[in-house]
């Protein structure tokens, strides 16, 4: 499954959002540096479907707001 995220860094909540069934919004605390971004959405969107973070990949968008992310 594909689904379409946009990334709010530097929030001060963390949490997902779901737009729609292939869209949703991540507010992550940490700031898009040197990956601590990406690392804090793959958690968070573990803890959010319930599935091992090896089944979460981003297909693109690594140094964009806007990703691409597969679900295994």
């Amino acid at each position: 499954m594909k689904i379409f995220v946009k990334v709010k860094p530097g929030s001060k909540k963390e949490g997902v959002t779901k737009v729609d069934d292939s869209h949703l919004i991540v507010s992550v605390k940490e700031p898009p540096v040197e990956g601590k971004a990406n690392e804090a959405i793959i958690r968070l969107l573990r803890d959010y479907f319930h599935i091992p973070k090896s089944h979460i990949q981003i297909l693109k968008g690594g140094r964009s707001k806007n990703k691409v992310i597969e679900i295994l």
